[in-house]
């Protein structure tokens, strides 16, 4: 039996100025983030757009940043990822401000709200890839970064869409926009206060050669290619048509506060996980991580299982657990495994291959639980979803993969 090295812990500073700034940064943005679903679905319903107007509101965004994702990595490698998060935060902010003056004077139309949310999806995709590249930059400990980020990230997951029904219930859902504009300007004053080191010369390579320059880089590394061509099964078929088919039979099932109450348990769960990813250090972190994979099968299974609240909660939160874990312990290594100055471009590739396979997935869940029945779609993404992990096992290059510090 192949035995697993685990590095020994080391303790280093991590909560110097820089990473108090930038984890002020993400966390009031991740807190925006996590309300805005609530606030958006509520305004476009009562201005009397529907469930498709909702749709084509939250697909706008989401469609945006798969477009824009690559051209916000090459743009961040080229004018430095602090310069490019910081334009996307204040552009956001201008967006999501406009957004709540017209929730605020009356009922705006659909297509504006479309407009503004595809606006603010592109600057997101201008957002993004430096989120990668600016942890090595606030933290020495790369993984002790990741695994306080991914637990803060939990936290707004439960606490946002809790504190978005309040207060739309409470005042509508201009306020909720006044806020989540907000956030983002708190956003870009912490990431413009950052101290760090002098920035590189810009390149004079052509806007596609660095592009086709960021491909070759994913390309080469086979560990990072492999994983993200089998999350292109696991992406679509287990995590993107678990989200809506499961929410679907705990409704029937239970009731609407029930899916609350686990949604809640899966993002308590996402903080123990990242908790666990930063005591646990392997030696192997994507083989190790597999672990996280299999463990988020568990999400599809237990709402197939008609299961009582208190085991739809614990199943939901192992799940949440698991997912956090692998998301650490990948952060991490790519962080880690690529170059600096090429690592907002690779970035780029991994989250907008990840963003189309999990939005694929939402849009033939429908389709594929009418065919099949939503039961047995979940059996089967939860079989997937092992077989899934047990790929990172097979495949020498996420196998063997050891970290570099």
């Amino acid at each position: 039996m192949t035995r697993i090295a685990v590095a020994p812990a080391v303790v280093r500073p991590l909560w110097s100025a820089n990473f108090r700034l930038y984890f002020g940064a993400r966390t009031t943005s991740l807190l925006g983030d996590a309300m805005i679903p609530v606030a958006l679905s509520v305004g476009v319903l009562d201005a009397g757009y529907g469930a498709t107007g909702v749709g084509y509101a939250l697909g706008a965004w989401l469609a945006a940043v798969a477009l824009c994702m690559l051209f916000g990595g090459v743009l961040a490698d080229r004018f430095t990822a602090r310069r490019m998060m910081v334009l996307a935060d204040f552009a956001r902010f201008a967006l999501q401000a406009a957004t709540a003056i017209l929730f605020a004077a009356g009922t705006p139309s659909l297509v504006l709200i479309v407009l503004l949310q595809f606006l603010s999806g592109a600057a997101t995709a201008m957002f993004q890839p430096g989120v990668a590249s600016m942890v090595p930059q606030v933290a020495d400990d790369v993984q002790r970064a990741n695994g306080t980020l991914r637990i803060a990230e939990s936290m707004a997951g439960v606490l946002g869409p809790a504190l978005a029904g309040v207060l739309v219930g409470l005042s509508g859902p201009a306020v909720v926009f006044a806020i989540y504009a907000a956030t983002y300007a708190v956003s870009g004053c912490c990431l413009l206060g950052l101290r760090l080191g002098t920035a590189p010369a810009p390149r004079s390579a052509s806007f596609l050669t660095e592009l086709v320059e960021g491909w070759q880089a994913f390309r080469a590394r086979t560990w990072l290619w492999a994983v993200i061509a089998i999350f292109g099964l696991y992406g679509c078929f287990v995590v993107g048509t678990s989200l809506p088919i499961g929410a679907e039979l705990v409704i029937d099932q239970l009731d609407s506060a029930a899916l609350g109450l686990g949604l809640a348990a899966f993002g308590a769960g996402g903080a123990v996980g990242g908790t666990l990813a930063i005591r646990f250090r392997p030696g192997r972190p994507l083989a190790v991580g597999s672990i996280g994979w299999a463990l988020f099968a568990i999400y599809p299974l237990v709402p197939a299982l008609q299961p009582s609240l208190p085991v739809l909660m614990a199943g939901w939160a192992v799940a949440g657990a698991g997912i956090a874990f692998w998301s650490v312990l990948w952060s991490t290594t790519v962080q880690t495994q690529v170059p600096p100055e090429l690592l907002n471009r690779v970035y780029a590739y991994d989250v907008a291959g990840s963003l189309v396979t999990m939005a694929l997935g939402r849009t033939v869940a429908g389709p594929l639980a009418g065919v099949t029945g939503a039961v047995p779609l979940m059996v089967f993404a939860s079989g997937l979803g092992l077989l899934c992990a047990a790929a990172l096992l097979i495949v020498p290059a996420t196998r063997r993969l050891r970290v570099t510090r």
